[in-house]
């Protein structure tokens, strides 16, 4: 079993490196990116430090793995956040030198593509940060969402428990980062619902693993940062959301159920899947079509699980991934998840 281990945390005043493994976005869209920097230096006491891919669009992979290199190997920098996800970080992960960051573990949060950076670090005993990327939670027009910025707060400066509010509201249609009145108003929400849970009849903990689905789609086909030996995820986590691809429920399903066949779906005591983004620029779905993909997807996720891990315990909607708020998951941490109590704590 990989033996992880929580690097230590920054304290305002510290410097945090923001780097682009994915998409060098910042570059064709300042405005998201200079308000998340404004709010980690104002809101959370930290310095960004950038690097030459940060806002480079087309850097090649060699460049992005020597920005990750840099941050972590530099003494001062006592974290690393990413700017924004992306689609082809996965290209990246052969050019990084995994005895160069095991020995110089640090925080890193991310998410979406990220998960490709998040499964590498599991893999070298590092515990991530699922969540929190700088163009999107912290770019956020006027203010981060409160559950956001307490999450992120706690994952950053703190170490022990914290547990995850449902939302009472959350959003996750989006506007044009190119408009400046996107920033004048903060984004219209709607009503939460709360968490539905599966097989809620005991309390499980273990080590988070997953991530963005098609990303774990991605890794498994071109068989990377997947342990040999799965019994490496036994009594784990499941972390599973989905981006604004907005994968049908077919394609969930078949996603799920060669996890199922390949004897990895099985192996995990609980499963948090990830409020579904219901609505993109090219798919702006009308609430009533997002209540339909979303009722759709948690079917194709039940009927996998039906066959390959029927008691697991499941949550479905947790608030966490490419929906507005985005609570922010140790990778790698202790994740509990308490069926009768109907509560989810994580260890920062």
């Amino acid at each position: 079993m990989t033996t992880l281990s929580y690097p230590s945390k920054p304290v305002p005043g510290d410097r945090i490196a923001v780097v682009s493994p994915g998409a060098g976005l910042p570059g064709l869209f300042p405005r998201p990116f200079e308000l998340g920097l404004e709010r980690l230096r104002k809101e959370y006491g930290l310095e960004p430090v950038e690097y030459p891919t940060t806002r480079t669009m087309g850097s090649t992979p060699q460049e992005r793995a020597a920005d990750i290199h840099a941050a972590f190997a530099d003494p001062d920098v006592k974290a690393v956040m990413a700017s924004i996800g992306g689609d082809d970080q996965i290209t990246v992960l052969p050019f990084l030198d995994r005895e160069l960051i095991r020995a110089n573990p640090k925080p890193f949060f991310g998410m979406s593509d990220n998960t490709n950076l998040l499964a590498y670090l599991y893999n070298t005993g590092i515990v991530g940060y699922h969540g929190a990327t700088v163009m999107t939670a912290l770019g956020r027009p006027v203010a981060m969402d409160p559950l956001t910025a307490d999450s992120l707060r706690a994952a950053l400066f703190t170490s022990g428990p914290y547990e995850l509010t449902a939302a009472e509201r959350w959003n996750d249609v989006n506007r044009d980062w190119a408009d400046p009145a996107t920033f004048d108003a903060e984004p219209a929400t709607r009503p939460g619902g709360g968490w539905s849970w599966v097989n809620a009849d005991r309390a499980v903990e273990g080590r988070a693993w997953g991530g963005c689905l098609e990303i774990l789609g991605w890794l498994l086909m071109a068989d990377r940062e997947i342990a040999r030996d799965l019994s490496e995820y036994d009594g784990g986590v499941l972390l599973l959301e989905t981006s604004e691809e907005m994968p049908s429920a077919v394609e969930v399903f078949r996603t799920l159920r060669n996890m199922g066949e390949r004897g990895l779906l099985q192996r995990f005591s609980a499963l948090l899947m990830g409020r579904p983004k219901s609505w993109s620029f090219e798919r702006p779905n009308s609430p009533a079509e997002a209540d339909r993909y979303a009722a759709e997807q948690r079917e194709a996720v039940l009927q996998a699980m039906r066959v390959y891990a029927p008691t697991t315990t499941i949550v479905f909607d947790v608030d966490y991934g490419h929906t507005d708020p985005q609570l922010v998951i140790p990778y790698g941490g202790l994740v509990r998840v308490d069926g009768p109590a109907r509560r989810i704590t994580v260890t920062y």
